[in-house]
């Protein structure tokens, strides 16, 4: 499988698990210049920026599910 398509899925499975949450980050995505670095690539995802209350929310359901 190719680099570029796990880390699509797993932007794809992180945005689908932070929106069961009710969290929604506009900026989520690959980090496209991270695949120009190294070889094999180490691509990493990129948060992004989000307001204090999409920041709260993400913090609720973190705790959340470290006390399952």
């Amino acid at each position: 499988m190719h680099p570029h398509h796990e880390t699509d899925t797993c932007v794809e499975d992180l945005r689908t698990a932070l929106e069961a949450n009710g969290i929604t980050l506009p900026s989520l995505g690959v980090d496209l210049p991270t695949f120009a670095g190294t070889l094999p690539p180490r691509p990493l995802i990129a948060l992004g920026n989000c307001n204090q209350a999409t920041a709260r929310a993400l913090i609720g359901a973190l705790r959340k599910a470290a006390a399952r």
